[in-house]
């Protein structure tokens, strides 16, 4: 097995965790990225997109020198109720209005994952279907209170009292809806490691 120095381009703390969780060794570099993307994307290539540029900026601040024995993975995670995406609240009127659209309904959570590395760039989603039992006002507002869910996509996170006591199914990867796909990230790894 090759050592590489594997670099995760996010600052998300459940993508951090999830990487931990499937014992890699890794490190960290965040740098600004413009997360705008064109009209003409289909909803599923958006969140692979956006993964690609936070990716990308951050190999390209390597030395060639570095990007020899360098893997750069990055992740954007969205939303997507009625073929709409869903992003982060602005706020928390915004975060409410977000969970009662999401009450009742089933949606998708589709994570794009971009990596990085001298052999080339792999960009591939994930989708997992999510469906909500209907939700009370006073559950709505007292996650949004208690839990500030305003740097999450869909205004949740599944892993949250939200997720245990609000979610009644999901289909497909449960880590996808955390922000990786990460069973799918380690057969990458694997690939570009042996």
């Amino acid at each position: 097995m090759v050592i590489r120095n594997i670099i995760l381009a996010s600052q998300s703390p459940r993508r951090k965790q999830l990487l931990e969780w499937a014992e890699i060794s890794f490190s960290i570099k965040v740098l600004h990225t413009d997360e705008h993307y064109p009209d003409t994307l289909s909803i599923e290539d958006v969140p692979g997109y956006i993964a690609n540029k936070k990716a990308t900026i951050v190999w390209q601040s390597l030395t060639d020198n570095e990007k020899e024995n360098a893997i750069v993975i990055a992740a954007d995670t969205v939303v997507v109720l009625d073929n709409e995406i869903i992003g982060k609240p602005t706020d928390r009127n915004d975060a409410i209005a977000i969970l009662t659209k999401l009450s009742g309904n089933k949606h998708r959570v589709i994570t794009g994952v971009s990596i990085h590395s001298k052999e080339g760039i792999h960009t591939f989603y994930d989708v997992t279907f999510v469906q909500f039992h209907p939700l009370t006002k006073d559950q709505i507002e007292f996650y949004v209170d208690e839990y500030k869910p305003y740097d999450k996509a869909g205004a949740y996170a599944i892993q949250e009292w939200i997720g245990v006591t609000g979610i009644h199914s999901i289909e497909g990867d449960f880590y996808n809806v955390m922000g990786l796909p990460i069973s799918r990230v380690v057969k990458q790894l694997n690939m570009l490691t042996n």
